[in-house]
C-alpha cells in the first residue's frame, strides 16, 4: 500500500474482520491491456474493427479484492452487455453502487509500518475503510436515463450483524457486499448489479488526468487540520480546478449543512465533469486516464461492461442525467448520541417508485403532486431587490401554488433560471417551467434543502418579468 500526505476529515478506529483478500498485482496487467483496446472501440465506426475488438475483450472483473461466494451472490451476475457486434451496447437496466473511500491507518486492520511514527495520519491506498461517498447509479436503456442517488454517509440505518449505526461503516464491517446489502435494505429491496470502489487518492489523479474541472465555488472555503495534513483554501467564483483543488471542494463540510452541503457540491462537480468528458473524443482517451488511477479502483465490472456503461453515458442526453439525494432530515441536538441523517421511509418509497421501478404500498402508480402541497423555494442569483421577485410569486400563486418562500440567494450568477426538482419530482418541476414560460428543469439536489422545487432565478427572468407583469394585470 502507498501513502499520501493528504487525508480525510474523520478518524474512526472501529475495526472488523474483512471478507476481501488482495489479488497479486501482476495478474491485472493483461486485463488492463485489453481494457485499452476495448475502450478505444467506442470511437470506432467500422463493423470489422468492432468485431475484432469484441473477440479481444476479456470477461474477467477488474478487481483489487476477491469476494467470497456468499458476497458474490449479493450482486446480480446476469449479463448486462451484448455480444460480438453489440459488445458496447447496454442490454438491460443496471444499478451500480459507487463508493468513494477515504482511508486512514486506524480504519484498517494492518496499516503499513511506515504510517505509525509520522506524527500525522496519512491516506493509505486501501479499500477497507469508511465510505465517504455512496452513490447508487441506474443506467436505464429503456428510458434512456442515468439516475444518481446520493446516500449521506451519516445515514442512520441497520447494518446486518452489526446493529444500527452510520451507513459509511458498513464497508469497514463487511466490504462492498455488506454495503450493497445495507443500501438495498434501506431502499426497499432494490437490486444492485455491480460495485465500484475508488479511494480519495484516485479521485484527485482522475480529475488531473481529465485535465481538471471548471466549476463554480459557491463561497470562500478555508479549513486546516494539521493532524491529517488537510488544508482547504478556495476562493468563491467560477474557476478551473486541478485534482487537489477539486478534492478540497469535494471534502469541505464545515458549514451549516455539513455532509449534505458536501453532497450538493459533489453533484455540481459530477455534472461539470460529465458535461466536459462524456463525449466520444474524450472517452476514447479514458483507457490512458484509467491506467493512471487503476491501482486506486476496485470493481466487479468486466471490461465489456465498462465499455457498455461508458458507451451508454456518451449517448445519453444531459437532460436525462438526474441526481437525487436520499430523503430525510438532520437529527436534532441530544436526539441521539451522535449526529445522523435520518432517512424518511415515505420519501424513499416515493423516490424508488418514481425512479427505480419499485412499487410501494402507498404509491402504486405515479402521480403528479398537488401544486397546493408543493414547497417552492425561490433563490435569486441576479443580485436584485426582493421586490423584483413579486411578479414571479404572484404568477405561481395564480396557478395554484400556495407554499412559496424566498430562500437564501443562489451564489452563482445564472444566465438561465434553474428549476430544480430537489426531491426528484421532475414532472412538477416541468409543470412550473410551463407555468412561467422560461427556465431549465434540473433533477438534482442542489436547491434549498427544505423545498420540493427550488427556482434559482437567472438573467432570463429579467427579460420575462414585464411579460408576466402584463399577464397579471386585470
Amino acid at each position: 500500500m502507498t501513502i499520501q500526505r493528504s487525508s480525510a476529515e474523520e478518524n474512526q478506529s472501529g475495526k472488523a474482520s474483512k471478507s476481501v483478500k488482495k489479488i497479486p498485482h501482476n495478474s491485472k496487467s493483461g486485463r488492463w491491456l485489453w481494457f485499452w483496446v476495448g475502450m478505444s472501440g467506442i470511437a470506432m465506426v467500422s463493423a470489422t474493427a468492432g468485431a475484432l475488438l469484441a473477440v479481444s475483450l476479456t470477461s474477467t472483473p477488474l478487481q483489487q479484492a476477491q469476494l467470497s461466494p456468499q458476497d458474490e451472490a449479493v450482486f446480480d451476475s446476469d449479463r448486462i452487455s451484448g455480444g460480438v457486434l453489440r459488445f458496447s451496447e447496454l442490454t438491460r437496466p443496471v444499478n451500480l453502487l459507487v463508493m468513494g473511500m477515504s482511508v486512514l491507518p486506524p480504519d484498517i486492520q494492518n496499516p503499513p509500518e511506515e504510517t505509525k511514527n509520522l506524527k500525522y495520519l496519512p491516506q493509505v491506498n486501501s479499500f477497507d475503510g469508511l465510505s465517504d461517498v455512496m452513490l447508487l447509479v441506474k443506467f436505464d436503456p429503456e428510458t434512456k436515463k442515468i439516475i444518481m442517488l446520493s446516500i449521506p454517509r451519516d445515514t442512520r440505518t441497520e447494518v446486518e450483524g452489526y446493529g444500527v449505526k452510520k451507513i459509511n461503516a458498513a464497508n469497514v464491517d463487511g466490504g462492498p457486499a455488506l454495503t450493497a446489502k445495507t443500501i438495498s435494505n434501506l431502499l426497499g429491496g432494490v437490486g444492485i448489479d455491480r460495485y465500484v470502489r475508488i479511494n480519495v487518492l484516485g479521485v484527485g489523479k482522475l480529475i488531473d488526468a481529465l485535465g481538471g474541472v471548471t466549476v463554480y465555488v459557491p463561497k470562500d472555503m478555508k479549513y486546516q487540520d494539521d493532524s491529517q495534513h488537510l488544508y482547504i483554501n478556495l476562493k468563491a467564483g467560477k474557476q478551473h480546478l486541478n485534482g487537489d483543488q477539486a478534492l478540497q471542494l469535494l471534502r469541505f463540510r464545515h458549514d451549516e449543512l455539513g455532509d449534505i452541503g458536501r453532497i450538493q457540491r459533489q453533484q455540481m462537480v459530477m455534472r461539470a465533469l460529465m458535461d466536459q468528458t462524456l463525449n466520444p473524443a474524450t472517452v476514447a482517451q479514458l483507457p490512458k486516464v484509467l491506467d493512471v488511477v487503476k491501482e486506486h479502483i476496485d470493481t466487479n465490472l468486466t471490461v465489456e461492461e465498462l465499455v457498455a456503461l461508458l458507451g451508454f453515458g456518451v449517448r445519453t442526453n444531459r437532460s436525462n442525467m438526474q441526481m437525487l439525494m436520499l430523503p430525510g432530515r438532520f437529527s436534532e441536538k441530544n436526539e441521539f448520541d451522535a449526529s445522523y441523517w435520518l432517512p424518511s421511509k415515505r420519501g424513499i418509497a416515493k423516490l424508488m417508485t418514481q425512479h427505480f421501478g419499485l412499487e410501494s404500498e402507498e404509491q402504486q402508480q405515479r402521480q403528479m403532486a398537488d401544486p397546493r402541497s408543493l414547497r417552492v423555494a425561490i433563490q435569486d442569483s441576479t443580485g436584485g431587490d426582493r421586490s423584483n421577485l413579486q411578479p414571479l410569486i404572484r404568477a405561481l400563486e395564480k396557478s395554484g401554488y400556495r407554499n412559496i418562500y424566498i430562500a437564501k440567494a443562489w451564489g452563482e450568477p445564472l444566465e438561465v433560471t434553474h428549476i430544480v426538482a430537489q426531491q426528484g419530482d421532475g414532472d412538477s418541476a416541468e409543470s412550473i417551467r410551463n407555468t412561467l414560460g422560461f427556465g431549465e428543469v434540473r433533477v438534482e439536489s442542489t436547491g434549498n434543502l427544505g423545498s420540493d422545487i427550488s427556482i434559482q432565478v437567472g438573467q432570463d427572468w429579467l427579460q420575462q418579468k414585464s411579460i408576466l407583469e402584463n399577464s397579471l394585470t386585470p
